[in-house]
């Protein structure tokens, strides 16, 4: 692919050169030495993910951006420390498996597996400080800089609490992976993946069914082969969050042996939000010249003039599976948007996985105070995605989801048509609110349909 700049490893970038920048989101520490201290440490430790995951992660997004593949990447909205334990890890994996299951079977497709977990600690926000009842202290940037508690012991940034995140992480990811390599993902043993609650579910014997063929058709393929058929007791989970705090993200980004360029070894894909995507930002600059795969969330206030000046600087070398363009419109938006931000690209040469966020464009406050999602409208802006992508002669690549395995009430309708009423009874999250596992389910068939419409 022809290159479109040159490469940025020599184009004046540095680990430390996202400090020139416009600097934003970032927690301010009152203590400079503790800081250094903190970094110093969390520099040494060893990486979280390795080299040659991240180049397999980028060439599986490489085949995604051909059609190839498809992506699902979801997860909660903010991890919080306390949620590091094995009955919330794993019943986010369930869900993951579960719905890559339905995808496969239903688009005939690999699908690439990526979790919003293992390092999703840090949460934009909208001002430095919140003030209750005349009180102004800093606001909650998530687990990984401050506590959520309202108290001025609690709000001040603590570097101490990097560390903390880079341990969690490590558990969740060592869980992780402990669990695909022991045969939870299995498709012979199914009910590794039950989930009690939603027993009752339409999706729930919808899926059962679906396993049931599955199980049915490798057995077919065994007896007439005259042999076990092998791979189908693991899969492959990618870590993914949202590099925001880029202190940390600085700390964890390495030269590696034998491989050219730095690597961020916090994850395998980190992501830019819509709030720090700017060309001058600190987060531009920072993503810009690391070796991983990476995602930038644009939305309607995206221009084609700075989408297209985004992705040259994010990928310069127009590299296949380097760059995913994450679109969150909403669905009263995103006909109005969409299509010609495709254009835009098209006409620019540009190579990208386009992924839907049906989420954070669908967010809205209820009567009684909650903040929100409608399932219909995720649903609607997931549909409406796969049509606009191929009346434009592109293709949606995947979709990016805040989801939970537990049984939250958080988003409205799905197919228990939760009411306004119904999400005190369960509503959980830090921040945004996320489809529990039956909404999530019912997503991938409705997913399913549309790939082939």
């Amino acid at each position: 692919m022809k290159s479109l700049k040159s490469n940025p490893q020599s184009d004046n970038w540095s680990l430390e050169s996202w400090k020139t920048k416009a600097i934003r989101q970032q927690a301010t520490y009152p203590d400079q030495a503790h800081l250094d201290k903190a970094l110093s440490t969390l520099s040494s430790l060893p990486p979280l993910v390795t080299s040659w995951e991240v180049k397999r992660l980028k060439s599986y997004l490489a085949e995604v951006s051909r059609g190839e593949r498809f992506l699902v990447q979801g997860g909660d909205c903010a991890e919080s420390f306390a949620d590091c334990n094995s009955s919330i890890i794993s019943n986010r994996l369930k869900v993951l498996i579960q719905m890559s299951l339905v995808l496969i079977h239903g688009c005939q497709i690999p699908v690439v597996r990526v979790g919003r977990f293992a390092g999703q600690y840090a949460k934009p926000r909208s001002a430095d400080l919140e003030t209750r009842d005349g009180v102004s202290l800093p606001s909650f940037r998530g687990d990984i800089v401050n506590q959520n508690e309202f108290t001025e012991a609690s709000r001040i940034p603590n570097p101490d609490k990097m560390l903390e995140a880079y341990h969690y992480s490590a558990m969740t990811m060592n869980f992780i992976r402990a669990l695909v390599a022991g045969g939870f993902a299995d498709i012979r043993h199914p009910e590794y993946w039950n989930i009690e609650w939603v027993k009752h579910s339409k999706s729930a014997e919808k899926f059962s069914q679906l396993v049931t063929e599955i199980k049915d058709s490798v057995q077919f393929a065994e007896v007439l082969v005259g042999t076990k058929v092998h791979n189908l007791s693991s899969v492959e989970f990618f870590s993914a969050h949202e590099a925001l705090h880029l202190h940390y993200e600085q700390a964890l980004t390495r030269t590696v042996p034998r491989q050219d360029g730095h690597f961020n070894l916090s994850a395998h894909f980190p992501w830019i939000g819509l709030r720090t995507n700017q060309l001058d930002s600190a987060h531009v600059e920072m993503m810009r010249g690391i070796e991983n795969p990476i995602g930038v969330k644009i939305g309607p206030e995206t221009d084609d003039d700075h989408l297209i000046d985004l992705c040259r600087t994010l990928n310069p070398e127009n590299e296949a599976g380097k760059l995913t363009l994450i679109h969150r419109f909403g669905a009263k938006n995103i006909e109005n948007n969409l299509p010609r931000l495709i254009k835009t690209a098209q006409r620019a040469n540009l190579d990208v996985v386009w992924c839907a966020d049906p989420m954070h464009g669908n967010t809205e406050a209820t009567s009684n105070g909650y903040k929100t999602r409608r399932f219909e409208n995720i649903s609607k802006e997931v549909e409406l995605s796969f049509k606009i992508h191929k009346e434009n002669g592109s293709h949606l690549g995947g979709v990016h989801l805040e989801l939970t395995g537990e049984n939250v009430t958080e988003c409205l309708g799905g197919a228990r048509a939760l009411q306004e009423a119904d999400l005190s009874k369960a509503y959980t999250t830090q921040v945004d609110p996320r489809l529990n596992y039956e909404q999530a389910l019912e997503l991938a068939f409705s997913i399913k349909d549309f790939f082939h419409q």
